[in-house]
């Protein structure tokens, strides 16, 4: 692929960038609003003591919530997107730390509404839904609160917590802009002298090249200008893991993991049946690993070797105007009602789609009124084709939830957001693979979608791990230092990757550059999420209109019902190994096949 210049935020053809004229016109209006959203903290202490007072005052206040939560909504997203287009912009960046000082004077002031509505008695909640029928919309949201009274603090200790909100988000505010604006990695070469840049966003392009200079080069560089700052980024991720424990201590829970996968109420068995799950099933990464070896026809493979092609005729270019229209054909059987609206995001610029320098690195969806928007680093291949479908799949996601629900449901948890993103995925691979009859065309795709198995489920799942196992030593008094971080990751990569791969001692450093371990047990649910994913698409593509309907019910439901009950409408039960367990017999089953083809 021919490397490309790196242009700056202001040299970028508007028809690539997001429309953030969408949601302020300007930075000005974004001020205004910001400082009208100010009142918001006098109308919400306005209530303070009277919830249980009657219906009426609390049905008022849920209300006031809602219209708070719309307004500071958009004034993130602005914000937000503005501050992710160029990381290093100090105007944006420092109209990021407004809106975050706001937030938590805010969430300071609004305290007290939780354990007030813990504080009520059962009679008391009964009552007032049979006094005020229009109070039920809440019910939900309600229940769910009171069911944490055990982990719901008083008032002046809840607000001390929100206070500490801004303190808490430090490591991750910090470790973003180290990252992606200060940290800055050398040119590489290959042997004809050609350079290439180097950054977070092309270091995967770059591991895809065909020439094991560029990649053995790329992949030394950037992991030992990490190298280079590992206590550094040891010292962040540590103080990232201590306001966990800090906050899941104060709330009384058992560890951090059981703290965060309760708010989304997803069992912690979920979690640890999904490393089981893949433990008893290594043998297929193993295997994948050996066939790559015998594929390459190489003497040693190396951690760099794991992201080239190992197919001929893989390198052809995929426009962004192309990889937009095998988009939508490959999610034509979810009907023209999703279809709509993915043009809908196409055409109206919904999307930034080019790197430029400062810039995000990454992929990711955010929602919200107007439109969702979608963060991309596009480039001309496959693996980019495949994160504008998972993107947007996250944007319907959040499209028909926020169309559908009311405010107080129409987010969903973390736990089912990585379904509809993946699920678009495994569609698009089936149209891909059923409209192809060039053998090596059909092994190119095998392979990515055996990539897809190996960096989802299984490098995911290898996250999760990891981070599972940081938070258990911290939560022991261990401190998290460079080198215990380090040879933990490496291990790590050992037991997953097997004995037929040279563990180069530079993916060591691997986790330095993984924003995911500040996202407080993120990771996890996108190898869960990979294998509902496949469940849906295989039900979609088996049973059609009506397999359509349920998903589409999925998709409107935002946060409506419990995670698991959610997935349960799409015909999928998380609470069993056999998603994942299906996922991997698939794994296996794709290797065959490709070794089938290349022998031929």
């Amino acid at each position: 692929m021919k490397q490309q210049s790196i242009p700056k935020r202001a040299d970028v053809d508007k028809r690539f960038t997001w429309a953030t004229e969408d949601l302020f016109a300007s930075d000005e209006l974004w001020k205004a609003e910001l400082e009208d959203c100010k009142a918001l903290k006098e109308r919400a202490l306005s209530y303070k003591g009277r919830l249980a007072q009657s219906a009426d005052t609390l049905y008022e206040y849920l209300r006031f919530n809602d219209e708070a939560s719309i307004r500071i909504e958009r004034l993130a997203n602005y914000a937000m997107r503005k501050a992710d287009e160029d990381t290093g912009n100090n105007f944006y960046q420092g109209m990021r730390g407004k809106l975050m000082a706001f937030l938590v004077e805010l969430e300071s002031a609004v305290a007290f509404a939780v354990p007030e509505i813990i504080a009520m008695s059962d009679e008391t909640i009964a009552k007032f839904y049979a006094d005020k029928p229009e109070l039920k919309l809440y019910e939900r949201y309600i229940t769910k609160l009171r069911k944490r009274r055990a982990h719901i603090l008083s008032d002046a200790e809840e607000k001390l917590l929100a206070a500490a909100g801004e303190v808490a988000d430090a490591p991750e505010t910090i470790g973003s802009t180290f990252r992606n604006a200060d940290l800055k990695f050398p040119d590489v070469k290959d042997d004809k002298g050609n350079t290439y840049t180097l950054t977070q966003g092309s270091f995967i392009p770059l591991m895809e090249n065909s020439d094991v200079n560029v990649r053995r080069a790329a992949f030394e560089t950037l992991y030992n200008t990490f190298a280079s700052y590992k206590n550094t980024t040891a010292a962040i991720l540590n103080a990232q893991v201590k306001q966990l424990m800090f906050y899941a201590n104060a709330r009384k829970y058992a560890s951090t993991m059981e703290a965060s996968l309760d708010r989304t109420e997803v069992p912690t068995s979920v979690y640890h049946n999904l490393i089981k799950a893949v433990h008893e099933n290594m043998d297929k990464m193993h295997k994948y690993v050996r066939l790559r070896k015998k594929l390459m026809g190489v003497d040693e493979l190396h951690m760099y070797d794991l992201y080239t092609p190992i197919v001929g005729d893989s390198d052809e270019e995929i426009t962004f105007e192309q990889a937009k229209q095998n988009v939508l054909e490959g999610l034509a059987p979810l009907g023209e009602k999703y279809l709509s609206v993915l043009r809908e995001g196409f055409e109206n610029r919904w999307i930034d789609v080019y790197e430029n320098e400062g810039k995000r690195s990454g992929a990711y969806s955010a929602g919200g009124s107007p439109h969702p928007y979608v963060l991309l680093n596009h480039k001309n291949t496959l693996d980019s084709q495949f994160t504008l479908a998972h993107e947007m799949g996250h944007a319907l996601h959040s499209y028909f939830s926020l169309k559908t629900q009311p405010t107080v449901y129409a987010d969903y948890v973390i736990f089912v957001a990585e379904v509809a993103s993946t699920c678009n995925e495994v569609l698009l691979m089936r149209h891909l693979l059923s409209k192809t009859t060039d053998k090596h065309e059909k092994a190119a795709l095998i392979n990515h979608f055996l990539e897809q198995f190996r960096t989802t489920l299984y490098r995911q799942t290898m996250f999760a791990e990891f981070e599972m196992l940081i938070n258990e030593m911290a939560e022991k008094g261990e401190s998290l230092t460079a080198d215990l971080l380090c040879d933990t990751y490496y291990e790590l990569n050992r037991k997953y990757y097997g004995d037929d791969i040279v563990v180069d001692k530079e993916i060591s450093y691997e986790w330095e550059r993984i924003p995911h371990f500040f996202y407080n047990f993120y990771v996890f649910q996108y190898a869960t999420g990979f294998s509902a994913a496949v469940a849906i698409a295989n039900r979609i593509l088996a049973e059609g209109q009506s397999a359509v309907d349920d998903y589409l019910k999925f998709l409107s439901s935002g946060g409506s019902s419990d995670p698991i009950s959610l997935l349960k409408i799409a015909g999928v039960d998380m609470t069993t190994a056999k998603p994942v367990e299906d996922a991997l017999k698939l794994f296996g089953e794709l290797i065959d096949e490709l070794d089938e083809i290349m022998s031929e």
